[in-house]
């Protein structure tokens, strides 16, 4: 047993069951008297429905029953907004199409039947008669155009316009000697995990209640989402997400099929199971990425930053399932780690006949850091200096924290940098890859004709997002702790590191320790894992309740020994009289004891407290802002527009690491996430609306071959903000992906900035084309 759990890099005690296949995913789940179902849904972006007939359908041996919009009822109303704004138009998605469909994958019908086969077969006996309508072709063309109008009562498709702003920008602007202008676009993506979505609704007749097995990155939302739109008692419903095989942020939205589901299986008193196949995950899941942004980066001669206007387009799909968080996260993303003494920011957000969009791992953070690391590469080369030497010039010092920002973050609260050292970031990470030294070897490969470049990119990230999150504790009759969280887990080793976090504080073995995560009976209120926040909250809501859990143990065994509380210890899971080992009791024998040893006992006189359990809530005052540098070496192949990436290195730092390992491994998967997104991973629509890229034939992913073993080292910077010093790691390694790696990109080519790469993902075809525009090659 260490010294202390937290921070040793402790095997992962999931792993064993997971390599073993042992795992329990939802469609692993089966139960007596199961239905499935299917759902026929618009193969057309925009249209309107004419008629639709599902006689046949329902006449279909093994059919249980064929569910439209009409036969939903008051159920069939749009989902109320999770996070609103308040300039913004909110249409959010409901379960069933009624009058019109919006982009390819709408749901406008589910079938339930004996099995899958038999559901499908029954959607194609469907008729279903569709006016088509224009589709926006277009981002830009969605936010001028009148001929598509997605949501006829707004007038056009503008879902809301907002900004905010610091300092004195015009002055800024007025005295600056150079101004640099850019257009950059990023575009679309998915998180595309190995699990698709998954449903199992099981009723309980007797009683009314719903069993739900989902998998949501956050049950608890899940089931007051539910319990509203079905006009139950949220006492009524039980989620459960059991291993859930990956969530990237899409699995955190409530989705029509979560309404439909159980709706179903309360109507016909049957379990009904729904599993997603991929090709309704890129049409159905939502998505992200896709935003315009047109900047104007104001600076001294000597590269010193006066004042930036950065104007973004946000493509929202066809509704706000989450209303407006990724480009207000871009907004206010934008500045990251320098000193910008002005600062003007507004986001469109435009309705389009496409997917919806929601945070996908980064959450608009990508983009902006690709706008503010683009921009400091230009004014360098304006202002003829290293890319790496503009950049120390403008860091925030490690000395000038606490650091107001002077905006409003996303939790409503100021921007207020906590920690952080973003110059050794940067001096770490670019001694590790041999920049200082690179000029020599760059010229000597381009000799002989190896096109080699080095990319960096740095970040700051808030994380720890509230309201709260939230941790049981119960001691039980084998002395074993047991552990209930509000954070539900998809990969990131909450059952290791909570239950560090609680055997250093209970002073016990981590063996003793049981956490269990994603059940909404297990703790009343949770609010779930997204957003880099379960490592500073989760955590830190374990480290309140096991400190105050200790505390009623010792106070139990004193009124049963009649000793001071000083006057114990634990050990070994057993509490003891110091000096009389006599006088000792197991913890599962004192959990008895304190909780009524038999019918008609009377407990000690002085305790105050029944059983040994506990109830902890922890409830930030703010975000806590990680950061990092990411530096990158790669070789372009201009012929074929292949990159290879030959080195990546990553310092970063998350506060204290609860989990060395773990954080590696967070990272390690997030930098995996930012090469996908950067060079691979790209949803194209055409005009017509219908997704080109709708397979993985088309939509490429990196595998092991293209994915580099980052080199990791830490900054140490932990924050005041929470009882562990922990703020999150599990975006970080996405954020500033693309932005290095396509600097590298560019440097490799145009080693002196004569051309600039202004967009991503940037696959092969992008990168040959740049590379013949840009003169690097001839045709």
């Amino acid at each position: 047993m260490p010294s202390s759990w937290v921070g040793a890099p402790v095997l992962r005690r999931e792993d064993d069951r997971l390599v073993r296949g042992r795992g329990r995913f939802v469609d692993d789940v089966h139960v007596a008297e199961m239905l499935h179902g299917a759902v026929l849904r618009s193969a057309i972006a925009h249209a309107r429905i004419v008629a639709l007939d599902v006689t046949a359908a329902r006449a279909l041996p093994g059919v249980h029953a064929v569910y439209t919009a009409a036969d939903l009822g008051r159920v069939n109303r749009p989902f109320p907004l999770p996070v609103p704004h308040p300039q913004l138009r909110p249409r959010t998605p409901q379960p069933l199409a009624t009058d019109k469909v919006r982009y390819v994958g709408e749901p406008i019908a589910f079938v339930v039947a004996d099995d899958r086969y038999i559901a499908e077969d029954a959607l194609d006996l469907i008729e279903l008669e569709l006016e088509e309508l224009p589709p926006t072709p277009t981002l830009e063309g969605a936010l001028s155009g009148t001929d598509c109008i997605l949501h006829e009562e707004l007038g056009d498709n503008v879902a809301a316009r907002f900004g905010q702003s610091y300092g004195d920008v015009d002055e800024a602007f007025a005295r600056a000697d150079v101004v640099v202008r850019e257009r950059l676009v990023s575009d679309r993506s998915a998180g595309q995990p190995m699990e698709t979505r998954s449903l199992l609704a099981v009723p309980d007749e007797a009683t009314g209640n719903l069993t739900l097995w989902d998998t949501t990155q956050a049950p608890h939302v899940a089931r007051r989402l539910l319990a509203t739109i079905l006009e139950i008692s949220e006492d009524q419903v039980h989620v459960i997400a059991p291993d859930v095989g990956g969530g990237f942020g899409p699995k955190v939205i409530f989705y029509p099929e979560e309404v439909l589901v159980p709706f179903a299986a309360r109507a016909l008193r049957r379990p009904v199971k729904w599993v997603e196949d991929r090709l309704e995950h890129f049409r159905a899941t939502v998505q992200e990425r896709t935003q315009i942004h047109e900047f104007e980066l104001a600076a001294t001669k000597d590269g010193m930053l006066l004042g930036m206007r950065v104007k973004i387009v946000h493509d929202t799909g066809a509704y706000v399932p989450w209303g407006v968080i990724v480009p207000f996260i871009t907004l206010t993303t934008v500045p990251g780690p320098y000193r910008l003494p002005a600062y003007e920011a507004e986001a469109t957000v435009v309705y389009t006949n496409r997917v919806p969009v929601t945070p996908h791992r980064g959450a608009g953070r990508p983009q902006a850091v690709f706008t503010m690391e683009r921009a400091m590469d230009r004014l360098a080369q304006e202002v003829g200096l290293d890319r790496a030497e503009v950049r120390a010039r403008n860091y925030i010092p490690a000395d000038a924290f606490p650091y107001d920002v002077g905006l409003i973050y996303r939790d409503g609260s100021p921007m207020r940098y906590d920690s952080g050292d973003y110059p050794e970031a940067q001096r770490v990470a670019l001694d590790a890859i041999g920049y200082a030294r690179f000029g020599a070897e760059q010229a000597s490969l381009r000799a002989r004709g190896r096109y080699v470049g080095i990319g960096f990119a740095g970040y700051v990230e808030g994380t720890g997002l509230g309201p709260h999150e939230s941790a049981r504790l119960r001691v039980d009759t084998t002395g074993k702790v047991r552990i209930s969280s509000g954070a539900a887990s998809q990969g990131q080793g909450h059952q290791t590191t909570l239950a560090q976090v609680a055997a250093d504080a209970l002073g016990m073995d981590m063996d003793d320790i049981v956490v269990t995560t994603g059940d909404t009976d297990g703790v009343p209120y949770g609010i779930g894992a997204f957003a880099s926040r379960l490592g500073a909250l989760a955590s830190s809501a374990v480290k309140i309740g096991a400190t105050e859990l200790r505390e009623k143990i010792f106070r139990a065994a004193g009124a049963l020994f009649e000793v001071a509380i000083e006057d114990l210890e634990l050990a070994d899971g057993t509490v003891r009289v110091k000096g009389s080992p006599s006088q000792a009791i197991r913890l599962g024998d004192l959990a008895v004891q304190t909780s009524g040893a038999f019918p008609g006992s009377t407990l000690p006189k002085d305790l105050q407290e029944i059983g040994l359990e506990t109830t902890a809530y922890f409830r930030p005052a703010q975000s806590t802002y990680a950061s990092g540098f990411h530096a990158v070496k790669v070789e372009v192949d201009p012929q074929t527009g292949l990159v290879q990436i030959l080195r990546y290195v990553v310092s970063h730092d998350c506060g204290n690491a609860i989990n060395p390992m773990i954080v590696e491994g967070q990272v390690q998967g997030g930098v995996a996430a930012g090469v996908g997104g950067a060079l691979y991973e790209h949803i194209v629509y055409d005009e017509g609306g219908q997704i080109v890229t709708g397979s993985f034939v088309d939509f490429l992913l990196p595998t092991a071959a293209e994915v580099p073993d980052a080199e990791i080292h830490h900054i140490h910077a932990p924050t005041p903000l929470n009882p562990l010093g922990a703020k999150g790691a599990g975006e970080g390694g996405t954020i500033p992906a693309p932005a290095a790696i396509v600097s590298a990109v560019e440097n490799a080519l145009w080693p002196h900035g004569d051309f600039h790469l202004r967009s991503f993902p940037l696959g092969p075809e992008d990168v040959r084309r740049a590379a013949f525009d840009g003169g690097a090659i001839a045709e």
